[in-house]
C-alpha cells in the first residue's frame, strides 16, 4: 500500500531510500527547471571542470519550461508550470545524477533503464507530475528566486523556484531499481487487447490507407 510523504530540500539519501514506487510525495524548497539545452550545457561544463552557477545537489531538476511574466518591478511570476517528456533526458540526466548525487528528478512519463540503474546506485528517485495540471502547480510555486542561462531562451533557461508542498507527485522510479512504467504499460496492453477483441479489431493488421482523392484538391 502506498504512503504519503512531505519532504523539504535538502533531502538526505536515507529519506529518499524510504520511498517506494507508487508512493505520493509533496515537496517544499528550491527546485530548478531544466530542458534539453540546459542539460547539455550542464554536462558540458562539468566535463570541462567548471562549476555550475546553481546548486543542484541540495535541490532537484524539474523537466519543465514554466510560462512566466515579469511585472513592472522586474520580478518574475509563474503563470503555468507543466512537465515535459522526461524520457529524452535519460542520458544527460543520468550523468548529472551520478556526478552530483542528486536526490530528486521531477517530470512526465518515465526515464530509461540507465536512469533507473543510476538512481539505484546513488540513492535518487524520479517523481511523476500529472498532465494537465500546469495551472495548479503554478499556484504551488511561491517565488522565482533566480534564472540562469537566459541566452538559451526563456523556455530553455534554468529557472530557480521556491515551491511549497508541490504535488501530488508519484514515485515513478524509486532508489531500489523499481519503475512504475512497465506495470502501467502491461495494464494498458491488456486493456487495449480486450477492447480490440470487443470491437473485432485485429491489432496485427495495418488499417491505414491513402485516399484516391483528397477533399478540396482538384483531380489531376
Amino acid at each position: 500500500m502506498s504512503k504519503t510523504y512531505y519532504l523539504e530540500f535538502p533531502v538526505s539519501e536515507e529519506a529518499i531510500r524510504e520511498l517506494r514506487m507508487g508512493d505520493v510525495v509533496y515537496l517544499s524548497g528550491i527546485v530548478h527547471t531544466m530542458r534539453d539545452m540546459g542539460h547539455a550545457r550542464s554536462v558540458e561544463q562539468l566535463q570541462n571542470g567548471q562549476a555550475l552557477p546553481f546548486n543542484l545537489p541540495d535541490s532537484c531538476i524539474w523537466h519543465a519550461a514554466p510560462i512566466v511574466k515579469q511585472d513592472e518591478s522586474g520580478k518574475w511570476h509563474v503563470l503555468a508550470a507543466g512537465s515535459t517528456t522526461s524520457s529524452r533526458f535519460t542520458g544527460h540526466g543520468s550523468d548529472l545524477l551520478e556526478r552530483l548525487n542528486m536526490r530528486v528528478t521531477i517530470g512526465k512519463g518515465t526515464m530509461g533503464q540507465k536512469a533507473v540503474d543510476t538512481m539505484q546506485k546513488v540513492g535518487s528517485v524520479y517523481l511523476n507530475t500529472t498532465g494537465g495540471c500546469a495551472a495548479m502547480y503554478a499556484q504551488q510555486v511561491k517565488e522565482v528566486t533566480g534564472v540562469h542561462w537566459m541566452d538559451l531562451g526563456q523556455p530553455e533557461a534554468v529557472w530557480v523556484l521556491r515551491v511549497e508542498n508541490i504535488g501530488p507527485l508519484i514515485v515513478g522510479i524509486d532508489s531500489h531499481g523499481n519503475s512504475l512504467f512497465p506495470q502501467v504499460k502491461a495494464v494498458m496492453d491488456k486493456n487495449l487487447a480486450q477492447q480490440a477483441e470487443n470491437l473485432n479489431v485485429d491489432l496485427h493488421k495495418d488499417y491505414t490507407y491513402m485516399p484516391l482523392r483528397i477533399l478540396g484538391r482538384p483531380r489531376d
